[in-house]
C-alpha cells in the first residue's frame, strides 16, 4: 500500500504568511503541520509515499527531503496548478501503479492517526473508504449523505444546503478502481476535478464504497483560527521539558518545554507551552496555548494563545493574544503622539485595532 499527500495549493486563507511559506509548513507546537501528517502514515506502516508539489515545491523538498527521517520514502509529483483532488490522483496514476492507497491533505491534523483506519481498509478492502465527521457549518465541505443502514448514498462539494452535517475529513483510502473514476468526471463550476465526484461515480456505478465517522479531533489548518486551535490541542499533550536556561528570577507552571538553547530571564510561562531553541523570553509573560518558534526575542511583553514563528521579535507592545505571527516578523510600540497606528500588511491580511 501506497501513499498519496497532497502539498501544493496556495494556501489562499492564510494569506500573508502563505505568500512566503508553504501552508503545510506552518508549525503547529514547533512542527510543521506537514511532518505530522508524515508521521501518521509512518506509523500505519506505509513506506512509499508520493508528495504532490506546486509553487512551494523547492520549501517542501527542502523541508521533508528523501523522507529517510520519518522512515519513509519519497517520491515528489509536480502538480502544474491546483486542479482539485482527483487531478491530483489523475497524474499520479504511473506512480501509485494498482496499488492501494491514502491519499492524505498536507494540511490536514488528526489525532490519534490513521493506523487503525488502515488497518480496518486492509482486512475490508472497499473500492473506496471515506472518513467523516459532524461539523457544525458543512457548507465549507465536501459533505455526505447517508441512507437508513449508515451507506453512503450521495456525496456534494462546498453545497449550498447541505443534506447532513457529515463532513469529509481529508483522508481517502482507495483501490486502483479509483483511476477509471477519476478519469471519467468533468471539472466542476470550480475548474477543478472534484475527488466527491469521482466517489459519487463509484457508488452510482455500485461499487463498495464505505465509510467511518470519526470521533477524535480533526482540523482542516486552513486559517488562522484553526491553526490556533490545533496548537491548543497539542500542546495540552506535552510533557515537561526544560532543557533550556530558566533564571532565579523565573518562574515556569505546568507543561512547558524550553528547548535547549532558550533562555527565561526574569518571566513567567504558564503552559502548555513551548519555547523554541535560541529564543530569548526577558520580563515578559507567555500564557497557555501558545508555541514559540526558534531564535525568537520576547521583550516586555505578554503573549498566549498564539503563534510565533522562527525569528521573530515582539518588544515592548503589552498583551497580544489569538494571533499568528510570521517569520522575521517584528512587533514594536507605535509613538504615543500623535495618535495613529501604523502598518506595512501583505495582501488580504485582517487586522483588528482599538479605537
Amino acid at each position: 500500500m501506497k501513499a498519496l499527500v497532497l502539498s501544493g495549493g496556495a494556501g489562499t486563507r492564510l494569506r500573508p504568511i502563505t505568500h512566503t511559506s508553504a501552508k503545510q509548513l506552518v508549525p503547529v507546537a514547533n512542527k510543521a503541520v506537514l511532518f505530522y501528517g508524515l508521521e501518521s502514515i509512518a506509523e500505519a506502516g506505509i513506506t512509499d509515499v508520493g508528495v504532490i508539489v506546486g509553487d512551494t515545491a523547492a520549501e517542501i523538498q527542502d523541508a521533508v527531503g528523501d523522507g529517510s527521517k520519518f522512515g519513509l520514502q519519497i517520491t515528489y509529483i509536480p502538480q502544474e496548478r491546483p486542479l482539485g483532488l482527483a487531478h491530483a490522483v489523475m497524474i499520479a496514476r504511473d506512480y501509485l501503479g494498482d496499488d492501494d492507497f491514502v491519499m492524505y491533505l498536507g494540511d490536514n491534523f488528526i489525532v490519534g492517526g490513521i493506523s487503525g483506519l488502515v488497518e480496518e481498509f486492509r482486512s475490508n478492502r472497499p473500492d473506496a473508504q471515506i472518513l467523516l465527521t459532524r461539523v457544525p457549518d458543512p457548507r465549507a465541505f465536501g459533505v455526505a449523505e447517508l441512507d437508513g443502514a449508515g451507506q453512503v448514498v450521495g456525496l456534494e462539494e462546498k453545497p449550498e444546503h447541505p443534506k447532513s452535517d457529515l463532513a469529509l475529513v481529508g483522508v481517502y483510502l482507495f483501490t486502483p478502481a479509483i483511476h477509471a473514476a477519476v478519469r471519467a468526471i468533468e471539472p466542476s463550476w470550480r475548474g477543478e476535478l472534484e475527488i466527491t465526484h469521482a466517489i459519487q461515480h463509484l457508488i452510482d456505478a455500485r461499487a463498495d464504497v464505505r465509510c467511518t465517522v470519526i470521533k477524535g479531533y480533526w482540523k482542516d489548518t486552513g486559517n488562522v483560527d484553526d491553526m490556533l486551535e490545533v496548537n491548543r490541542t497539542v500542546l495540552e499533550g506535552l510533557d515537561r521539558r526544560i532543557d533550556g536556561q530558566v533564571d532565579e528570577l523565573s518562574e515556569t507552571v505546568g507543561r512547558v518545554v524550553v528547548e535547549e538553547g532558550a533562555r527565561i530571564v526574569n518571566s513567567r510561562i504558564v503552559g502548555p507551552a513551548v519555547i523554541g531553541a535560541g529564543s530569548l523570553v526577558d520580563n515578559s509573560y507567555v500564557g497557555p496555548f501558545t508555541s514559540i518558534a526558534e531564535n525568537c526575542r520576547i521583550t516586555d511583553s505578554e503573549l498566549e494563545f498564539s503563534i510565533v514563528l522562527r525569528d521573530s521579535s515582539i518588544a515592548g507592545v503589552g498583551r497580544i493574544e489569538s494571533s499568528l505571527i510570521g517569520r522575521h516578523a517584528e512587533v514594536t510600540p507605535a509613538h504615543h503622539v500623535p495618535s495613529a497606528h501604523r502598518f506595512v500588511l501583505g495582501d488580504h491580511s485582517k487586522v483588528q485595532i482599538h479605537t
